[in-house]
């Protein structure tokens, strides 16, 4: 079955650029339409990738805000972030956290480590990425 990047992307759990990329170092191959877009076959290319089936993945979606003020942030932080993951098709959990973004002793926060860490989560949303961490976020995101 021959389908477009968009569908491919979904599929496989990734993004288009890096489909493309993939394409472009040789670990997958597409055919051209008439018009020059791209048409991946599914059953072809699936042997080639390191997680051919995107949509079993656990999705950890994640909202935080700083303080009781703003607990209608954190409604509107959840509400898009179960729309988002709805939309896409995901299984997901969402764990919010009232605290400071320069806080690592946070519950959920410790949380979504201990998940990330012991391989139950395969996929991270969040709103912005300051919603994790104030600083160091990218220490979550090298995992």
């Amino acid at each position: 079955m021959k389908v477009s990047i968009g569908t491919a992307a979904k599929h496989f759990g990734v993004s288009r650029d890096t489909l493309r990329r993939w394409e472009q170092s040789g670990k997958i191959s597409s055919e051209r339409t008439a018009r020059g877009h791209r048409r991946y076959d599914l059953s072809k290319n699936s042997g080639y990738l390191p997680r051919a089936s995107g949509m079993n993945k656990h999705t950890l979606a994640y909202a935080r805000v700083s303080s009781h003020d703003q607990k209608e942030d954190l409604l509107r932080q959840t509400q898009v972030l179960e729309s988002f993951c709805v939309a896409n098709g995901w299984t997901y959990e969402i764990v919010q956290d009232l605290g400071s973004g320069l806080n690592f002793q946070k519950r959920g926060l410790k949380k979504l480590m201990q998940m990330i860490c012991s391989g139950k989560i395969d996929r991270l949303i969040l709103t912005h990425k300051d919603r994790l961490l104030r600083f160091g976020s990218e220490l979550v995101f090298g995992l």
